[in-house]
């Protein structure tokens, strides 16, 4: 097996395994505050997208597709030797991990996702984030690491978090790679929509939708109507649920990896 291009964790000791997909411009550090309360009854895995963190950041567009990270996640799972886990996303990492399950559904025990406005965007969307992101991305070219820092995700503009969990997100920003984020935009993001597709789910899967986020409500709405097997937990947050809300997050979770009650990976 060739070498894995994204960087990964593993925590705690026993129990299935439970894989966590960051969004764009995030990193590890995004399940801080959740990690104790999941290792109680999983063994996270924690892996960063690419050109985030400590992954790879390849010049290669293709690899940032969202079917090249499909194909990532199967080798992960496979390298640990698990039969079959429990995976997670939030944001942009929740449109991966939902393809994820659409494509290898016996490999999935169950699937948990937040708001990702990527995963169930409508052509519209799909449109103007593609120009959006194309002009991002020539910003990138000529300015670098300071136009990443002006997008308004980048944890350096977050308010709802403490101070301890906005640093340690911030110092992890500084190891982005403006190439690696420039092809995310461009390419995982713009092509990441499974809104035609989702009705295909065979997966037992959980939306933690935080409330707060307006925008989201609209294909919140359309996951509740299209999605089959989904139960759905309004949390009062906004976009990053876990982080926003973790308690009530960190409950809802550990509460659905028990009622699959999984056997130990192994």
């Amino acid at each position: 097996m060739t070498e894995l291009l994204l960087h990964r964790e593993i925590h705690g000791s026993r129990g299935p395994y439970l894989l966590l997909v960051h969004g764009i411009l995030s990193s590890r550090a995004q399940w801080r505050p959740n990690l104790d309360a999941l290792c109680s009854v999983a063994r996270p895995v924690v892996v960063e997208l690419l050109g985030h963190g400590r992954s790879a950041s390849p010049e290669a567009p293709d690899l940032y597709s969202p079917d090249r990270y499909v194909r990532e996640f199967e080798r992960i799972r496979k390298d640990l030797g698990a039969e079959r886990w429990f995976v997670c996303g939030t944001s942009l990492g929740a449109a991966l991990t939902l393809r994820y399950a659409l494509e290898h559904p016996r490999r999935v025990v169950a699937h948990a996702f937040t708001n990702t406005n990527s995963a169930l965007a409508d052509a519209n969307w799909v449109a103007s984030t593609r120009a959006a992101m194309q002009q991002f991305a020539t910003a990138v070219e000529t300015e670098g690491r300071t136009a990443l820092e002006r997008m308004p995700v980048h944890p350096r503009h977050a308010r709802r978090l403490t101070a301890e969990l906005k640093q340690a997100l911030v110092s992890d920003a500084q190891l982005h790679s403006p190439l690696g984020v420039a092809r995310s935009a461009l390419v995982t993001v713009v092509e990441s929509s499974l809104r035609e597709r989702i009705a295909a789910t065979r997966v037992p899967t959980l939306m933690l939708q935080g409330t707060r986020e307006r925008r989201f409500a609209e294909a919140a709405e359309y996951a509740r109507t299209t999605l089959p097997n989904l139960e759905s937990i309004g949390i009062d947050a906004g976009h990053a649920v876990n982080l926003e809300a973790p308690e009530e997050f960190n409950a809802a979770l550990v509460d659905w990896v028990r009622r699959f009650g999984a056997p130990p990976a192994l």
